[in-house]
């Protein structure tokens, strides 16, 4: 017996064959918008970076090749005054960092613990919390300038109703600081908690159950429990929230203005001032990025390594 032909069959391979191209180009189709804005926005202002970082340039004149002398400025050169302003920069922001990231990955996971219950209000309280994270940086910072101004502000206010002193909080040190990363605790927050209530959901409810039948009281399960389970998101997000940390500009660029004197002023905010303002040496600016940059490949790279190896092991 001859098998029965479908001819809906054939129809398709005789359309699928009449169509080899389209069907080749349709996956490139979806990704050329992304990868069209990527190319522009990403890689084209890489590699022209690249190339100014090996120019003196003002924006005005023509480039003027320098070879290295603009990283030797910064790297190996004691006497520039770029080496000193750099890296007191550099200094600034690995401080606000070293502070700063400890808190945005403790406070973000506790409050995510706190909501992750199917109790009524657990929703009121994750949209509050995530709430600060959809304002701009220019909001965020004009609500702190208003609420931590120290003649006027909210927080001295309550402060002298209580029988305390005004404090200088954008203006003396530490509370500079410590206003700065107050600040960005609130901002950001929100998106590291959503981040740790979705690995939290990944944690089986069975081994929490477990532990508690050996025993186990609430910060040992935290600690045999939920951290093991939770570990590659963990990784991942420390690292992102260091990337982005060493990224910090708005904050003290609207805040504090780098003071008092130059002890808030970070990375970014020193590459802007030398790239836009005075000479505008867009050459040694990009240098600057470029350094800056190396700093957080090696940070991408642990990234990676830490979690493959991770994986390899599971």
């Amino acid at each position: 017996m001859k098998p029965k032909i479908d001819r809906s069959e054939i129809k398709n391979l005789q359309v699928n064959k009449d169509k080899p191209v389209l069907n080749k180009l349709s996956p490139y189709a979806f990704i050329a918008p992304h990868l069209f804005f990527f190319i522009v926005f990403m890689i084209f202002p890489t590699i022209y970076g690249i190339y100014l970082s090996f120019h003196s340039w003002d924006f005005f004149s023509s480039p003027v090749f320098v070879g290295l002398q603009n990283y030797a400025d910064l790297i190996v050169n004691k006497d520039s005054l770029y080496f000193t302003y750099y890296w007191d920069a550099f200094k600034h922001t690995l401080l606000f960092v070293v502070f700063a990231v400890p808190l945005l990955i403790s406070i973000p996971l506790l409050i995510a613990m706190a909501v992750d219950t199917k109790t009524w209000g657990s929703n009121f309280f994750r949209a509050l919390f995530y709430a600060p994270s959809l304002f701009s940086i220019a909001t965020v910072a004009l609500i702190w300038i208003w609420m931590l101004d120290t003649n006027a502000g909210l927080v001295n206010y309550y402060l002298n109703k209580l029988g305390f002193e005004n404090i200088p909080w954008l203006t003396d040190l530490p509370w500079a600081w410590v206003s700065i990363i107050v600040m960005t605790i609130w901002w950001t927050l929100g998106s590291n908690m959503i981040l740790f209530l979705a690995s939290l959901q990944d944690v089986s409810p069975e081994l929490h159950e477990a532990a508690k039948i050996d025993g186990a009281n609430a910060i040992h399960r935290f600690w045999h429990v939920t951290l093991p389970g939770i570990k590659n998101q963990m990784i991942f997000i420390l690292i992102m929230t260091t990337i982005a940390s060493f990224n910090i500009f708005g904050q003290p660029f609207m805040a504090t203005k780098g003071g008092p004197g130059t002890d808030t002023k970070v990375l970014l905010m020193y590459i802007q001032e030398v790239a836009f303002t005075g000479s505008s040496e867009a050459g040694v600016a990009s240098a600057m990025a470029i350094i800056m940059g190396f700093f957080l490949v090696i940070v991408s790279v642990i990234q990676f390594k830490v979690i493959g190896k991770e994986d390899k092991k599971a």
